[in-house]
């Protein structure tokens, strides 16, 4: 039976691995970008770099790293550094098509750009935001329960009182496990449906 267990530095390209599989509404995304390590640069690894103890991986019987979840216990402090540390180091790396018409990874490169503190709504309500992947070999199992009461946990721990996250519209699956949870709709546009629970 797969296990959860925190975060370590060699389970990074794992992150990766697991980010691109999963990141097209839930599916496999590999090869929809010049370079797959695009996807995990802006959705998981920066959490990983920031705050490892936010993080926590599920470990295959084998011992390979098939999910994980990351976070931040405060949205705008992350979007500050994401802006003024992490993408800088990162922006070269992807560089923009030039096509007439933006491709889907100059829209993710232009999305990271744009981050920044106060973009997000929802964060003086719900601080906290996360971002879940498992592989399809991890589901069914119990095991994203199992990842976000860990954090849930933990970020009640900290005292923070609430967290929001933000998912593609199209996958259905997600929105109804998280308001199996507990999470609520918050207000959402038309690209992104946002949930949000409160720890107080």
């Amino acid at each position: 039976m797969p296990k959860i267990r925190p975060y370590r530095d060699a389970d990074r390209d794992a992150l990766y691995e697991i980010c691109v599989k999963t990141a097209d509404a839930g599916g496999d995304a590999t090869g929809m970008f010049t370079d797959d390590r695009l996807w995990g640069d802006v959705f998981a690894v920066p959490y990983v770099v920031r705050d490892p103890h936010l993080a926590w991986v599920v470990e295959s019987d084998d011992g390979r790293t098939i999910g994980y979840i990351v976070a931040t216990d405060d949205t705008d402090a992350f979007e500050r550094w994401f802006r003024e540390e992490w993408w800088p180091s990162r922006v070269s790396v992807y560089p923009l098509s030039g096509a007439a018409e933006p491709t889907r990874q100059d829209g993710i490169i232009g999305y990271a750009s744009r981050r920044a503190p106060g973009n997000e709504k929802h964060a003086a309500e719900y601080p906290a935001h996360l971002h879940i992947d498992l592989l399809p070999e991890t589901q069914g199992l119990g095991l994203g329960r199992q990842l976000i009461e860990t954090l849930f946990g933990e970020l009640r721990r900290r005292g923070v009182p609430g967290l929001h996250l933000g998912m593609n519209p199209s996958n259905t699956g997600a929105g109804a496990f998280y308001e199996r949870i507990g999470m609520h709709l918050l207000e959402s546009n038309a690209d992104t449906t946002m949930y949000g629970v409160r720890f107080d």
